[in-house]
């Protein structure tokens, strides 16, 4: 059992969600799902909590009602080494309601909050050139979804 494990609150679409995350993943599957009884909260033998896994994380994602909904403010960082991959999770994770946001951000049609960002972002963030952090920040501010060739020309300082 891992010791920390995100637990997901949505209003009865916890089962929809799993589904559409595995779908995503290349290294997911669907885990264990519960039900709810006659004592409720919600309807009987209607999903309580859906569990899952995405490379090796384990999910829950619990039915609990419309009394909470995400904010950018709790994100998943989704670590992508080629454009390819950026391509990819920035058009899935917002197909069919998501929104694109700023640098490297996106909702999903859930409401929940990704970062798709390459590692080299970071690396280029954290140098000890300053100028060369700043152009990247700069370029980066104007992004919507992360261009790795962009990033590495603002590096460079071309």
């Amino acid at each position: 059992m891992q010791k920390i494990t995100p637990f997901l609150w949505f209003n009865g679409r916890a089962e929809e969600a799993m589904h559409f995350y595995v779908s995503i993943f290349k290294d997911a599957q669907v885990g264990d799902v519960s039900y709810y009884g006659e004592a409720g909260p919600g309807p009987k033998g209607s999903v309580m909590v859906a569990g899952f896994h995405i490379n090796g994380q384990q999910f829950l994602a619990l039915n609990g009602g419309p009394e909470f909904s995400f904010t950018p403010a709790v994100s998943f960082v989704v670590n992508c080494d080629t454009q390819g991959e950026i391509d990819y999770y920035w058009e899935k994770l917002a197909a069919d309601g998501g929104k694109h946001q700023a640098c490297g951000w996106l909702q999903d049609k859930f409401g929940l909050s990704w970062q798709i960002v390459p590692p080299i972002l970071s690396e280029f963030m954290r140098g000890i050139d300053a100028k060369k952090a700043n152009r990247v920040m700069q370029a980066m501010l104007k992004m919507t979804k992360i261009d790795i060739a962009l990033l590495e020309k603002a590096y460079a300082g071309e």
